[in-house]
């Protein structure tokens, strides 16, 4: 799981939507929340990433847990700064097991109240 986590950290950090997409569960139940806005459903998550700025270049992992559930789910909990807010962010994503590899069902991104 954490070779996968750090390949989609590396496609968002190069804004490869390509990879991202990829990465996504392709399902109208997969959701994401973001910090302004919300997606639900695959189709509306891609048709986000496409428009999206990228992530800030120096955009930084600051703590990273990956609690697995059986061999088929995980949960990847992490915070990260940014130097385009003074607020600590957070992201969580629900990744399953499918033939096709593992993908993301769920993610969450905000901003925490405290600083940095």
């Amino acid at each position: 799981m954490r070779a996968v986590f750090e390949r989609y950290e590396a496609a968002l950090a190069r804004n490869d939507v390509a990879a991202l997409n990829e990465l996504f569960l392709p399902s109208a139940n997969t959701v994401r929340f973001g910090i302004a806005e919300q997606q639900y459903g695959f189709e509306a998550i891609a048709a986000y990433r496409r428009a999206a700025a990228p992530v800030h270049p120096q955009r930084r992992l600051l703590r990273t847990v990956i609690s697995a559930f059986g061999s088929d789910i995980a949960c990847v909990s992490c915070e990260f700064s940014d130097p385009s807010t003074p607020h600590m962010g957070r992201q969580m994503q629900t990744w399953v097991r499918t033939v096709e590899g593992w993908r993301i069902a769920a993610a969450h991104v905000s901003l925490s109240n405290a600083a940095l």
